[in-house]
């Protein structure tokens, strides 16, 4: 009797207590883990200005609940930086900073050291396979920078052939190579053969354009508010004729992630909405850049992403 009573309860608790891989393939709410934990944790540019830079020698805000491996809001300053202010604000939360390379930013897998990117990332069909995309913040004219001594170059497809900066693994070398997809437009391809030389990002593409700097470029391809602030802080480059395409940057979340995104994309989407409708995606951009660049944004069809 007593053996048999033992075999009972061994099934009972057998059939009560969750299996190991239950408690293993049980996600995380991501929204609810960030409202949970006080802050959302933003990856992006240390030095991309006008978008986003890290200020020299601020320490961080005394009521900050940033780890000390991140940076506080106060410790950072630009356009991206401004709309994740605005966005963690809406979440009710603080936003805190990493800076990782571009590289591991658009190759995904982050390893939930981050939370989302808000960085001027472009949508396009091969960064779908790593992130997830909200609604756009931002559209803006992608253009081409040329030396403002030279004259050998007169329209965009002068440059075919030619050699090329462009920042590593981004869209412009997608365009350059001829493999670019923009969900929702059609390319048209105006640079044949180009010679791509890459680099982490622009700003050091933009000065070996200007000065040498031991690199032969003809030019550099890179968004219209990056070229335009070369060009305010004296930089001797020119923006060469009109607009090569236009793309559209979105805050960003790891498909990888171990966390279940779905409320959070949710809920980025909805804020992004609801500051396109308000004006403040407007606003942000013209204090930072003296444009607005948000209009193309607003009415991007989020179902062109699952095209």
């Amino acid at each position: 009797m007593k053996h048999i009573l033992l075999a009972m309860t061994s099934l009972v608790l057998a059939a009560c207590t969750p299996s190991v891989s239950s408690f293993t393939t049980r996600q995380v709410d991501k929204l609810a883990e960030i409202r949970a934990r006080g802050t959302l944790v933003v990856a992006t540019d240390a030095d991309y200005l006008p978008q986003s830079r890290l200020i020299p020698g601020l320490q961080p805000a005394s009521d900050t609940k940033c780890e000390p491996t991140q940076y506080a809001a106060n410790q950072f300053e630009g356009f991206d930086v401004d709309v994740a202010r605005v966005v963690a604000d809406r979440l009710g939360v603080e936003p805190c900073f990493v800076t990782p390379p571009w590289s591991r930013l658009v190759a995904g897998n982050w390893g939930d050291n981050w939370d989302v990117q808000i960085g001027s990332v472009a949508i396009n069909y091969d960064r779908l396979k790593y992130l997830h995309f909200a609604q756009p913040y931002y559209a803006t004219p992608t253009v081409i920078l040329v030396h403002e001594d030279n004259t050998s170059y007169k329209v965009i497809e002068d440059l075919s052939g030619k050699q090329i900066g462009v920042c590593a693994g981004c869209t412009f070398e997608n365009y350059l190579r001829g493999t670019l997809r923009i969900p929702g437009q059609e390319i048209e391809y105006h640079i044949q053969n180009a010679q791509i030389v890459a680099f982490e990002n622009e700003d050091p593409a933009i000065q070996a354009l200007s000065l040498g700097d031991g690199v032969e470029l003809d030019a550099v391809m890179n968004i219209l508010p990056k070229a335009r602030a070369a060009i305010e802080v004296g930089s001797p480059v020119k923006i060469l004729n009109g607009p090569v395409l236009f793309t559209y940057a979105s805050i960003t979340l790891d498909r990888t992630s171990r966390r279940d995104e779905e409320r959070l994309l949710a809920e980025l989407n909805r804020i992004v909405q609801e500051l396109h409708k308000s004006g403040k995606l407007k606003e942000i951009p013209l204090h930072h850049q003296g444009m607005d660049l948000s209009q193309e944004a607003a009415s991007f069809d989020l179902a062109a992403l699952n095209q």
